[in-house]
């Protein structure tokens, strides 16, 4: 297993959003307005893209550079693969202009 050097910050990150959705979901059975729930789903949302910008940056600073010279495509795909995660997509659709 790779140590991640955010480790500790995603941690704490995804428990501060962990309990913001909590809050929200209390907000939501007192019947609060519509507006309140979107604005507060809307930062949870916000914290989220913050969190996986944090370990995608990990992945590329420690994961990928650390492998590259064991094999360049190796490394590439695997990259491809964490975006494709995140972003719900295929990248390795996508041809090499190389």
């Amino acid at each position: 297993m790779e140590q991640h050097t955010q480790n500790k910050n995603v941690i704490t990150r995804l428990a501060k959003i962990s309990g913001h959705l909590e809050a929200v979901k209390k907000m939501a059975a007192e019947g609060r307005e519509c507006s309140e729930l979107l604005t507060q789903l809307s930062a949870i949302i916000g914290a989220l893209n913050g969190v996986s910008r944090v370990i995608l940056e990990d992945h590329i600073s420690h994961c990928l550079v650390g492998s590259i010279g064991e094999g360049k495509q190796e490394s590439l795909d695997k990259l491809f693969d964490a975006v494709d995660k995140y972003l719900g997509t295929n990248t390795k659709r996508l041809e090499s202009p190389h």
